[in-house]
């Protein structure tokens, strides 16, 4: 984070309350979050027993008082210490920010929130709920977000010319995913790391880069918090990201599957999304430094292919058959390197699908959001330069799941949709990009089963009964890599790209 950036945040208010460094707080609220964290969809150590927690750091937003007339407000930063079978490699423990609410009798409607109670400490008989749940408690993170300054560990900034009006009325995102997420009237999102690892999020940086080259395709961040544990480089390490809201906006996923369920076309929308997606990734580009990739760097991109192709195959045996015929794009990605080809990198999106893009009810604009990446890949991985076209064949990979995972599953009808999808959304991007996507198959076709290889090791731990809509990919893609997705007389999907159509 720039010096400029730091020094919106300069109010100090000491955090002298006796609470946020009781020596007892963690170790009574330990088998209450051993029991709790591991059940939550954001939750990362999946199938790793947890033997504990350390503190890393603890502020009251909100004192805990013991009179019961009002909630309490606790923001941790807690270190999961995990266990790893002997079988597999050792990997870190991973650090996680929590806020709780702390209450004598919270109210019945927050019952579902309710973490226990602790046996003693300093929060001894309280009921301890997660607070995100809490409208009340969501409310005050927004009136702290309004007014930069410091309290504890946590540093609260806001961009200058930011106007967030008070009051505005509170709505938790009931859905987890690998963070939470709270709407504000009809201004304004707050999305909460869960995860949290050292330095700037993406989710911030890049639209704040986006902002600064005037693409309006991105909301521009208001405010956010942070705390000072530094990442690489020294910057400051992001808790959460408030952003403009874009109500009336629909998902670019549930107007796919809308399309698919009336057979409609949706080749326009394709189009004009590869439009938007060109203009970020230009925008990027012209803002944050760029690298040409040459042998070295191409060799190890393909062999962190392979490494993910052998780890996934592991897992999943079903993708075992199937590896020896996926390594070919990887290695044809390698061997471009040592004929002397090179490919421009740059800051890109990092996990781009229909779920990250809106379109505007009105004007049927699109925008592109959530930058964080892959939350599963390390935050270093994330922020690397890579090809843009990364994010073009992940977005290649959305169409065909939507295609896939409505009633028509593999009708041929619905695989000719994704097939003119595709080529519709790669003639926009070329357009406003100028560069078409299909013009470097050996790039598309090795990101493509990148990303595919990715989601069967997803589907299979998070949603078994979608395994099959990537591993059609799969045999596509293992099958060699035909000029373009179509259908046979048995309406098996064949794969796209090897000679630049789709």
């Amino acid at each position: 984070m720039s010096d400029t950036a730091s020094t919106r945040a300069t109010r100090h208010t000491p955090d002298r309350r006796p609470l946020a460094t009781a020596p007892d707080l963690l170790s009574s609220l330990a088998a209450l979050l051993t029991a709790w964290v591991p059940r939550q969809r954001w939750f990362a150590g999946k199938g790793r027993m947890v033997t504990g927690f350390s503190l890393l750091s603890a502020t009251e937003l909100l004192p805990c008082t013991t009179d019961g007339s009002a909630p309490g407000l606790l923001h941790l930063l807690v270190r999961a210490q995990q266990s790893a079978p002997p079988s597999r490699t050792p990997v870190g423990d991973d650090c996680y920010q929590l806020l709780l609410g702390v209450h004598p009798a919270p109210p019945p409607q927050l019952a579902p929130a309710v973490i226990g109670r602790p046996g003693g400490g300093p929060l001894s008989g309280r009921a301890v709920y997660d607070a995100l749940l809490d409208n009340r408690l969501c409310g005050l993170l927004l009136e702290r977000l309004r007014v930069p300054g410091r309290l504890g560990a946590l540093r609260f900034c806001r961009e200058p010319d930011a106007v967030i009006p008070s009051g505005l009325p509170a709505r938790p995102i009931a859905v987890e995913q690998s963070n939470s997420s709270i709407v504000y009237g009809d201004s304004f999102i707050l999305k909460v790391f869960r995860r949290i690892e050292p330095g700037i999020n993406p989710d911030l940086e890049l639209p704040r880069a986006l902002a600064d080259a005037k693409c309006a395709r991105v909301p521009a961040p208001a405010a956010w918090c942070e705390t000072a544990t530094a990442g690489e480089g020294g910057e400051a390490t992001t808790l959460g990201v408030l952003q403009p809201f874009l109500p009336g906006s629909a998902d670019g996923w549930q107007l796919a599957l809308n399309a698919l369920a009336v057979r409609a076309d949706f080749t326009g929308s394709a189009r004009a999304l590869g439009h938007a997606t060109a203009e970020v990734h230009t925008a990027l580009a012209q803002t944050l430094p760029t690298t040409e990739l040459r042998r070295p760097q191409l060799e190890a991109i393909a062999a962190r292919m392979n490494e993910r192709l052998a780890a996934t195959a592991r897992a999943v045996p079903v993708l075992q058959p199937y590896r020896a015929r996926l390594r070919t794009a990887f290695d044809a990605l390698a061997a471009l390197g040592r004929d002397g080809r090179s490919w421009a990198a740059q800051r890109i999106h990092g996990d781009l699908h229909l779920g990250q893009t809106l379109r505007s009810a009105d004007e049927g604009r699109w925008s592109l959001i959530d930058f964080e990446g892959e939350p599963a890949r390390p935050l270093a991985e994330r922020r690397r330069l890579q090809p843009a076209v990364r994010d073009v064949a992940a977005m290649l990979r959305s169409f065909d799941y939507a295609a896939r995972s409505g009633p028509a599953g593999a009708d041929p009808w619905a695989l000719e949709w994704a097939r003119r999808t595709r080529d519709a959304y790669c003639l926009g991007y070329a357009e406003a990009g100028g560069l078409d996507p299909r013009s470097v198959p050996e790039l598309m076709r090795a990101y493509e089963t990148d990303k595919a290889v990715y989601e069967v090791l997803y589907e299979a731990r998070h949603r078994p009964d979608w395994l099959a809509v990537p591993m059609a990919a799969i045999r596509r893609l293992a099958a060699g890599g035909e000029p373009a997705l179509r259908t046979d007389g048995s309406g098996a999907s064949r794969s796209a790209g090897s000679d630049g159509r789709g």
